[in-house]
């Protein structure tokens, strides 16, 4: 059985193998088979000139919201899979202050794309988003994240 993913697990894997998202606030919330929330609040250090969470930084938290996903399904999986984005696009509605939240809630897109590339033995594709709110739950942001998944040959 795999390490359970929890958000301190996460949090200190981003502290050492993404120091930028780490050190611009991004943070793991909470995570389930379902959703994943992720969360950054807007400060100094990852503003941009209009005074409000730059674009980067929200595309930083938001990658993780659908990123984290996957991990923890093909840490469930048992399976050698590996991950990649092929593609990401990001909408923007209304200026980004204070807390943002990053919710993805794709997490049985994710439970079927692995269980395909399992069966089939063949890549998968699968497109995940995740919306970004502030503290008063209006929409800022809006991201998509086109994830390839593909299971490893086995080493004879």
């Amino acid at each position: 059985m795999a390490k359970k993913l929890t958000p301190s697990n996460i949090n200190k894997f981003l502290l050492f193998k993404l120091p930028s998202a780490y050190f611009s606030g991004v943070r793991l919330k909470a995570i389930s088979a379902q959703e994943a929330t992720v969360t950054v609040k807007h400060r100094w250090i990852n503003q941009n000139p209009f005074k409000s969470l730059y674009w980067a930084t929200q595309g930083m938290a938001s990658e993780l919201a659908t990123g984290v996903l996957v991990i923890q399904g093909i840490e469930n999986s048992g399976e050698k899979i590996s991950m990649l984005v092929q593609s990401q696009n990001g909408h923007f509605t209304k200026k980004a202050t204070g807390r943002i939240n990053f919710i993805c809630t794709d997490g049985e897109k994710v439970k079927s794309a692995i269980d395909a590339a399992i069966a089939t033995g063949e890549g998968q594709s699968l497109t995940l988003y995740a919306e970004g709110f502030n503290e008063a739950g209006e929409r800022v942001s809006k991201f998509s994240y086109e994830w390839a998944l593909k299971l490893r040959k086995k080493k004879v």
